[in-house]
């Protein structure tokens, strides 16, 4: 099953600079939703996604959460999370139906491009592609997708603070193949200009790296670790 609809899960937090181009470039049609998933904005994001949807949910702060409470609300044969900060690619509503009418596909993502000139942005997509390629792990500005029937089976996304993109990719790699799609999704460079390139991507793959390989919990992570929008 690859053909169905598509409920689009976008799970936001004090988003308004940049929730109205994400929303508004989806090209949704009467084969997709949209669920906007608030973890409890103080600021226009619900309002700017009311402009879009008629589904927008509340839940408690966190993505897991989030991204839970907008899986519960969809109609969809087929979910697709999606970061506020990123942008679905033109045709990636038919790359995901396509990937997915392959029985043997149990969930898959986008690679990922990020939307700055300089060269150095170029070395950091090659790196989290390639992790991407040789891990099958599937990274939440990646825009995941999956069957709604297997996201249940799964009990969804773990109640953790952090890492859970990873944590549910661990899982679905042990039930089968998670594969890639283009054209990229694009995701705006926000976390590195504000951090710097070099330390933000370090991090990142130490966090990684901490959790799938030594163990370290999301909660311990968590705290070591602040969100940077």
């Amino acid at each position: 099953m690859g053909g169905g609809k598509i409920s689009v899960i976008v799970p936001v937090l004090n988003e308004e600079r940049d929730l109205r181009r994400c929303l508004s470039t989806l090209g949704l049609t009467g084969g997709e939703e949209l669920i906007v998933a608030d973890g409890g904005s103080a600021d226009a994001t619900v309002s700017i996604a009311g402009q879009f949807t008629g589904k927008v949910v509340s839940s408690r702060r966190g993505r897991a959460a989030q991204m839970n409470a907008g899986a519960e609300a969809a109609s969809g044969d087929i979910l697709l999370f999606l970061h506020a900060d990123c942008v679905l690619p033109a045709g990636g509503f038919g790359a995901v139906r396509r990937a997915l009418s392959d029985e043997g596909v149990v969930a898959g993502g986008f690679w990922l491009s990020i939307e700055h000139p300089a060269l150095r942005f170029r070395i950091i997509e090659r790196g989290a592609n390639l992790r991407s390629y040789l891990t099958r792990l599937i990274y939440g500005d990646q825009g995941m997708f999956l069957r709604r029937e297997t996201f249940r089976e799964l009990g969804g996304y773990a109640p953790i603070p952090l890492m859970e993109d990873v944590e549910i990719s661990q899982r679905l790699r042990r039930r089968g193949r998670i594969t890639f799609v283009g054209p990229p999704v694009r995701t705006l460079p926000r976390r590195w200009l504000r951090e710097g390139a070099l330390l933000t991507t370090l991090r990142d793959w130490r966090r990684a790296l901490s959790f799938t390989m030594f163990r370290a919990s999301p909660e311990e992570l968590a705290r070591r670790y602040r969100d940077v929008r």
